[in-house]
């Protein structure tokens, strides 16, 4: 599960250091060629919302497979665009259908005991995390040596191979849900309203992806222009970098089944927050990046996967309604982040992005602390 999740999630981002060469082919403004990667994005966020509670009432292998074979359709699209307008469309399409991780996610949960839950999160959401960084360091290396196309074609048969994999070692998961679709999508709303914890979770990742999505699209500019000038095979390499912080994803896991999720909820924001510190001051240091990259996606796994773990102990008969409502809002974020890390780069550059993913940290740093009070003042409150 944990393979088949980081191969299929990267399908989000292949596109990102292949920006150039794509603007290039095309003969459109570097930025404006930035706009597939929250298309991309926004389509994933119109899935998790639309397909995903889907999964709470149809069975969820079957949705897996159907899902599967559409991002095969939708990555080929991309591959044989003959305008950017098609190639903005399938970026779209491929955000769309490349919900499969997150219907992965909910059927692992469904399989593994209570106490195990949050290393089985931490497990598939290390997978998911190393295809999510790895991406990117393939993506502009087939790019480089062999068109962005190219990337496109092998991603369509990546995700056909899975689909054959899929269908002969996943288990089957009966869903519980006996309603019509209109009320699986009037659910998600009751959720949001009677939930504090999916609230809380949930506005903290919008806020923390929000800064992974202006980073990771702005860097391919900063390492592209000077003093770098950086190809897209050597941009991609820092994909690396990011994956070794992968490996802590299990070990937040195991503080989850602990029940310290929340506490390292707050250390993850502080770990985002000191990472744009360090990219503020390494405008001309590839060192610099490097290590911001390693504190960026150690506290990003800290606060996604922690936050998961805390979603998914809420109600086990809605896990696929409460991830629709976490991921679709925390991809929006990132979807959001990287349209703002746009506009920042066009009025200021790197500097101004620092600064406005800084203010994102802040902000998330207040929701922590306002939710933390109002919980200790609600247990002194059923004490007295």
């Amino acid at each position: 599960m944990a393979v088949c999740t980081g191969l299929i999630v990267a399908n989000l981002y292949y596109c990102q250091p292949l920006i150039v060469l794509i603007a290039n082919e095309f003969k459109i403004p570097e930025e404006s060629a930035g706009t597939i990667t929250y298309l991309t994005q926004a389509g994933y966020a119109i899935g998790l919302f639309f397909m995903v509670p889907l999964g709470d009432k149809i069975e969820r292998k079957r949705q897996i497979l159907m899902t599967t074979f559409a991002t095969v359709i939708a990555l080929l699209i991309a591959a044989t665009a003959k305008s950017f307008l098609v190639l903005q469309i399938a970026s779209l399409l491929i955000g769309i259908t490349s919900i499969v991780p997150q219907l992965i996610l909910p059927l692992a949960a469904s399989l593994s005991a209570p106490d195990q839950r949050g290393k089985v999160v931490g497990t598939i959401m290390s997978g998911l995390l190393v295809g999510i960084l790895l991406s990117r360091t393939l993506s502009g290396f087939i790019g480089q040596v062999l068109g962005w196309r190219s990337m496109f074609y092998i991603a369509a048969g990546i995700c056909l191979l899975i689909f054959f994999v899929i269908q002969s070692k996943f288990p089957q998961n009966k869903p519980q849900f006996q309603g019509t679709y209109g009320q699986l999508i009037q659910s998600l709303f009751t959720l949001i309203k009677t939930q504090p914890v999916l609230r809380e979770a949930t506005a903290i990742n919008v806020f923390s992806f929000a800064q992974f999505g202006a980073f990771w699209t702005t860097m391919v500019l900063l390492l592209s222009g000077k003093p770098f000038d950086f190809n897209s095979a050597t941009i991609g390499l820092f994909g690396i970098v990011g994956a070794s912080g992968a490996l802590a994803a299990p070990l937040v896991g195991k503080l989850g089944d602990k029940g310290n999720s929340r506490i390292a909820v707050g250390y993850g924001i502080l770990l985002v927050l000191i990472s744009f510190l360090i990219f503020y001051f390494s405008i001309e240091s590839v060192i610099g990046i490097a290590i911001g990259i390693v504190f960026i996606d150690i506290g990003i796994q800290g606060v996604h996967i922690s936050n998961q773990t805390r979603v998914y102990s809420l109600l086990p008969e809605a896990r696929n309604r409460l991830n629709t409502v976490f991921m679709s809002l925390t991809f929006l974020g990132t979807a959001a982040g990287s349209a703002y890390g746009l506009l920042l780069w066009k009025f200021g550059g790197w500097q101004y992005v620092t600064i406005g993913c800084m203010v994102l940290s802040l902000l998330s740093l207040t929701i922590y602390g306002l939710t933390y009070k109002s919980k200790s003042k609600k247990a002194k409150a059923q004490i007295d």
